[in-house]
């Protein structure tokens, strides 16, 4: 019943949100990855302000992260279950957005190793996702 219900909940969702294509994905992860610069130097140029705009859009650009339409509905049922896609994607989005915070909250307390740490750990997301997506 639980598997029923959020499908018709997810579909619901993409009907509303519109299609999300393969392009819409790139921009968003080139947005994610000057987001990731930004960060890395305002970590160099020990400024707040660009760690904070960095995290800013990084939470936006990762806001916007869903698999392709073509691979949410992945015409092979096993297949589907076998991939998790969009599990896996919501797992990394939570992951993104709660070390960026961290991000922040380190850096602005003065603690610039542990926000580096967690930027490392968003960098270590980041692999994980694109080895699990695109089998690197």
């Amino acid at each position: 019943m639980k598997k029923i219900v959020s499908t018709l909940a997810l579909g619901c969702a993409l009907l509303s949100a519109g299609e999300y294509t393969i392009k819409d994905r790139v921009a968003d992860m080139r947005a994610m990855a000057a987001a990731m610069n930004d960060i890395q130097t305002g970590f160099f140029y020990n400024n707040y302000d660009m760690v904070a705009t960095g995290v800013t859009e990084l939470e936006k650009s990762v806001k916007r992260v869903k698999p392709p339409l073509e691979e949410v509905e992945e015409k092979d049922p096993i297949m589907r279950y076998l991939n998790q896609k969009v599990v896996f994607t919501n797992k990394m989005v939570k992951k993104i957005n709660r070390k960026s915070l961290t991000i922040l909250e380190r850096f602005k307390a003065g603690d610039t190793r542990q926000a580096v740490q967690a930027f490392t750990k968003i960098s270590k997301a980041c692999i994980e996702c694109h080895q699990e997506m695109r089998s690197w």
